[in-house]
């Protein structure tokens, strides 16, 4: 554990998003927070934990990994689903533990009712559509053969949902291609329930979709980057602003990070700062160091570019960022000092540094950014 930064994660700011979410998109349908990625980033026990407190009983994963840590944070009071990876030999976990999972081919679908017959207990499965993302999911010449082994195995599968992703709804530019993948869910959809296999949910929206095309919210929402206060795109941004009287931000920013001064020196003009000649004093200087670096997941693209708060101001880091710690211009802050809080993403009196102006400064996306935070720097809710 590092006792170099600390996130911290804002209950009430997440309440806020939670409660737009369902304002937005319904009642009646299922919201399901993706916490993949060590829930963006958040720290995913913390997170769950907090998620849990403030309603939320269903939650979305990639792998078997995340699944076991929600399912030690929480136990069985809430819904899982496996979206990606699940190894053969963590099958029999899954089964035996009521976790809900996507299958995609036909060998897990196959491994899937071989280890349901030996736990005696029904495989929850959700079956996913290829529709044109072209990455992982089920053909239309092959759902006949799906169709074909869920109904000779109807007695060890429970065929809880029929799914798809979609390929870049957070851009108009892919608005055809999207509405194309709709239809051919729908398609396929239909072709289940023409052999009387109706699954209980369809779910096929992200964050950008159920904003973008509300006809794809269905049963089932997939929420990720919304429910952290983020959005997944200006272009989606703008869109709901369009659909509002009010053109204010509804979302809160539920992640801070927080660091402190290691130290504080002197450097003179013409002095070159950090490794190699990126950065030269043009003037008398003084110099805070940070103990903060790429390891940590301060992006070393942020050299010589990244802002962070420190009394209030903006400061900028000069020369390159390194693995354990960068360097901050403090020459405008008389009273820097070793200790000093700094504000690497968050607010500091009136200033604010967002994920998003990471993206602007280092050409990385709000996801890469939060995901890339080391998972060993401690996470504290906060009200």
């Amino acid at each position: 554990m590092h006792t170099n930064s600390i996130i911290e994660i804002n209950r009430s700011a997440y309440q806020n998003n939670i409660d737009f979410i369902k304002k937005n998109f319904g009642k009646t349908v299922i919201f399901s927070s993706v916490v993949k990625g060590n829930a963006y980033g958040h720290g995913i026990a913390e997170f769950v934990t907090m998620a849990f407190q403030c309603g939320v009983n269903h939650f979305s994963v990639f792998d078997v990994q995340e699944a076991k840590e929600i399912k030690k944070t929480l136990q069985n009071q809430a819904t899982i689903l496996v979206m990606g990876l699940v190894q053969d030999e963590e099958m029999k976990w899954v089964v035996e533990n009521n976790v809900e999972f996507f299958v995609f081919d036909k060998s897990r679908l196959e491994h899937a009712v071989e280890t349901a017959k030996k736990a005696a207990k029904k495989a929850i499965i959700h079956i996913e559509v290829e529709t044109g993302m072209n990455r992982t999911g089920f053909d239309k010449n092959e759902i006949n053969t799906v169709i074909s082994i869920i109904k000779t195995q109807i007695n060890h599968l429970h065929f809880k949902g029929l799914c798809t992703h979609y390929a870049g709804a957070e851009s108009i530019v892919n608005h055809e291609r999207v509405s194309k993948q709709i239809e051919t869910f729908e398609e396929v959809y239909e072709q289940f329930c023409r052999n009387d296999l109706k699954p209980t949910i369809r779910h096929t929206a992200c964050s950008a979709a159920s904003i973008m095309f509300p006809e794809a919210r269905m049963d089932l929402i997939r929420i990720g980057i919304i429910q952290y206060g983020l959005w997944p795109s200006p272009e989606v941004f703008v869109t709901y602003l369009h659909s509002q009287k009010n053109k204010i931000d509804p979302l809160q920013r539920v992640i801070s990070w927080k660091s402190s001064i290691m130290s504080v020196k002197s450097v003179n003009t013409g002095d070159f700062i950090g490794y190699g000649t990126s950065f030269m004093a043009k003037r008398r200087m003084n110099i805070a160091t940070v103990p903060i670096g790429y390891s940590h997941g301060y992006s070393r693209s942020l050299s010589n570019q990244g802002r962070v708060l420190i009394h209030g101001q903006r400061c900028i880091v000069i020369g390159s960022v390194n693995m354990n710690m960068m360097t901050v211009d403090v020459t405008d802050i008389n009273l820097a000092k070793k200790n000093d809080e700094v504000v690497l993403i968050g607010t500091q009196e009136e200033l604010s540094v967002t994920v998003a102006s990471f993206s602007d400064f280092s050409n990385q996306l709000n996801y890469e950014l939060l995901t890339r935070i080391s998972t060993a720097i401690p996470r504290k809710i906060i009200e």
